[in-house]
């Protein structure tokens, strides 16, 4: 570890979030495990060790045998000494989830959405879930919206959270770290990690839910936002010449909610010609749809009429999967990030 260009309060912090992270990794460590890993000096680490020990953050789990000397002593992470709070905002329910540093579930709960009102119902819901659970050290809110670097910038049919710094207000109320981000981009993020897939696949998540079509994309592993950051606001996409995607999909009706499988022939059309698209653009090896939405009989469709835009050999894989699920998870995993180190967590929650 280069300390060289490092003062002692910023070095401190470094420490602290490397100790953080490899004792969750790990599972447990002792001292000079640690010492050994990190490249830091074993007083150094012990002198961090014992204030964390003392603050509740570690606790010791037994001694390692003896190779002839002294035992060492084996310290885990306490996973209930920090909390994270993971909120995604729909057109119809505010849902969100409480959780320890490796992810168990303390609590999650459905209520009515906050979209309904104003800024100042996701105000008292948040402070209402601050009291009940002091120790959350850091939140994650999903919108359906575009999001730069915890601006909303573009969020149909809500005006009270149009062009809105969301994370620097929530920040600043709430002192603690906020992450804001797109209810597509969390959930394509979520289900990469609950799935297994290799880091290093292409998947795109296309759903259209209560506020119209939007995508999630990954290529490589890494979420793509774009310049702007408007990447996955696929209803713009132009794929007839009189009619975008979404209104191909629509034909100028709401889904209804008695029927939302897709199933009719102008959204099979729409979707086949959105699925050659992304094929011809990024060839993604899976497409992922939301279960509440599609069944193996629309995807077989979709795949038929896919292939002929594009040839069959390249046509990406197309499944189903629990949305709100994935969603959540996505929300919880970036929590995390900011919570433990305020960087990218390897292994945790895989």
């Amino acid at each position: 570890m280069d300390e060289r260009f490092a003062t002692p309060k910023s070095m401190k912090k470094v420490i602290l979030r490397v100790i953080r992270t490899t004792l969750l990794q790990l599972g447990s460590a002792t001292k000079v495990e640690l010492s050994k890993q990190l490249g830091i000096s074993f007083p150094t680490v012990s002198k961090v060790i014992a204030q964390m020990e003392q603050d509740g953050e570690v606790y010791e789990v037994g001694l390692d045998d003896s190779s002839g000397g002294r035992r060492a002593k084996r310290y885990v992470f306490n996973p209930d000494h920090m909390l994270g709070l993971a909120v995604f905002l729909e057109q119809n329910e505010t849902v969100y989830a409480v959780f320890n540093c490796v992810g168990e579930m303390k609590e999650q709960r459905t209520r009515p959405s906050v979209f309904q009102d104003d800024l100042h119902s996701l105000i008292e819901l948040v402070q209402e879930i601050l009291l009940e659970f002091p120790k959350i050290s850091s939140m994650a809110i999903g919108v359906p919206g575009a999001v730069d670097n915890g601006r909303i910038f573009h969020i149909p049919n809500y005006k009270s959270f149009h062009d809105f710094e969301l994370k620097t207000y929530f920040e600043d109320l709430f002192s603690i770290p906020v992450v804001v981000e797109n209810d597509m981009n969390a959930a394509v993020l979520g289900f990469q990690k609950m799935s297994g897939r290799e880091d290093k696949q292409s998947l795109v998540y296309l759903y259209s839910g209560k506020n119209g079509p939007g995508a999630g994309i990954l290529i490589n592993g890494d979420v793509v936002r774009g310049s702007t950051f408007f990447t996955g606001e696929v209803s713009f996409l132009p794929l007839y010449d009189n009619q975008n995607f979404h209104q191909a999909m629509y034909q100028g009706r709401k889904k209804s909610k008695d029927t939302p499988i897709i199933g009719e022939e102008h959204e099979i059309q729409a979707i086949s010609r959105l699925i050659a698209s992304l094929v011809a653009i990024i060839n993604p090896h899976t497409v992922i749809f939301s279960k509440e939405e599609m069944n193996q009989i629309a995807i077989n469709r979709i795949a038929i009429e896919s292939a002929k835009y594009v040839p069959k050999e390249h046509l990406p894989e197309l499944i189903v999967s629990d949305w709100k699920r994935d969603y959540l998870h996505g929300l919880q995993r970036l929590a995390l990030d900011r919570m433990v180190t305020g960087i990218r967590l390897v292994n945790v929650l895989e």
